[in-house]
């Protein structure tokens, strides 16, 4: 009796110290997985659409000092002082080449995905830039230029965004008109950054007083493009879970193992969290064949958000390649947006 009690403990103890394996190795692999380099995403992008015009831009890299003294590698990539006739013709956009004279006063922050960097973004920038905004780009925590760091799935990251925007206004001015543009795990830091400025602007008032108007211009933003985010990252890997035929279960205890290695519970990864209250024009774009953050992510948070919201589905796309899948589309949802907005 006493042998195969001790044979049930010592299978127990085996148990438990594979399980705990396990799920200390599923969470260092959603926190961590393999990053792209910066040659890696400029070649991915190259072959799959025309990048040629990048190396024409004028661009200037630097540092920012993002949450906690985190630093983040941002390129500044300008307006061109001119649109020619034929790009603005592409888009049927010549009112914005007579326009140009704005383009020093509009900025846009674009956000790149899970395991990207900044020059995954370049597929986005033209939208812009015919438009006659400056493209700020840059490295998310853990990605491109930065310093390993694990991915927190909106949480750290919406506080380095949020370092971001404030650096911008006071490099280019508080009157400058700022927006901003996620994909994905970029998407989610673009929306949860929402929450952040609102908080922190909230903040502002109490402190400054008579002030207050001069606090709130220090991290508003005009507008914000969320494409194929998630509303919170539980659901993506549950996802992900039953993909690979392992217990939705064991998510918790993974999520256990997440808390000790970054701080933070994948059930405190929600930016859908952030909307409540918040009057930021949002446009959420998503492929409708995305399987991977399925597109009801995105409806969550329309039905979220305080402010006016568009939600628009690309038929045939799957995850992160709406503007690829359907350019012509992709760029005439992003133009009428912003024509609603003034901006």
């Amino acid at each position: 009796m006493a042998s195969l009690k001790k044979t049930f403990l010592i299978l127990g103890g085996v148990g438990g110290l594979t399980a705990s394996l396990f799920s200390a190795g599923m969470a260092n692999i959603i926190l961590g997985g393999k990053r792209q380099t910066l040659s890696e995403a400029l070649a991915w992008q190259s072959q799959h659409y025309d990048t040629g015009w990048f190396s024409d831009l004028k661009t200037q890299s630097y540092t920012v000092q993002g949450y906690k003294g985190y630093t983040l590698h941002v390129m500044h990539c300008e307006n061109p002082s001119s649109v020619t006739e034929e790009a603005a013709g592409d888009i049927a956009y010549k009112e914005h080449a007579q326009d140009i004279g704005l383009q020093r006063r509009k900025f846009v922050i674009i956000t790149h995905g899970y395991t990207d960097n900044r020059y995954g973004m370049l597929k986005y920038m033209r939208i812009y830039l015919e438009r006659g905004y400056h493209c700020i780009i840059w490295d998310l925590r853990g990605h491109g230029e930065n310093k390993k760091a694990p991915c927190t799935y909106s949480v750290l990251e919406a506080k380095d965004l949020y370092a971001l925007i404030q650096d911008t206004k006071q490099r280019y001015g508080n009157d400058i008109v700022l927006g901003l543009h996620g994909e994905s795990l970029g998407a989610a830091t673009t929306v949860r950054v929402l929450g952040e400025c609102m908080q922190r602007s909230g903040e502002g008032k109490q402190a400054a007083g008579k002030n207050k108007v001069d606090s709130e211009k220090e991290a508003v933003v005009d507008f914000a493009v969320a494409d194929c985010g998630f509303s919170d990252i539980v659901n993506v890997l549950e996802g992900v879970f039953r993909y690979r035929h392992l217990p939705v279960w064991a998510l918790r205890v993974v999520s256990l193992f997440a808390k000790l290695r970054c701080g933070y519970s994948f059930y405190a990864m929600r930016p859908i969290d952030a909307l409540e209250g918040n009057t930021v024009p949002l446009l959420l774009i998503h492929g409708q064949e995305d399987t991977f953050i399925p597109p009801e992510n995105s409806k969550r948070m329309q039905d979220a958000t305080a402010g006016y919201s568009e939600l628009h589905l690309i038929p045939e796309a799957g995850h992160a390649v709406s503007v690829l899948t359907d350019p012509d589309g992709y760029t005439s949802i992003v133009h009428a947006f912003l024509d609603h907005l003034g901006f």
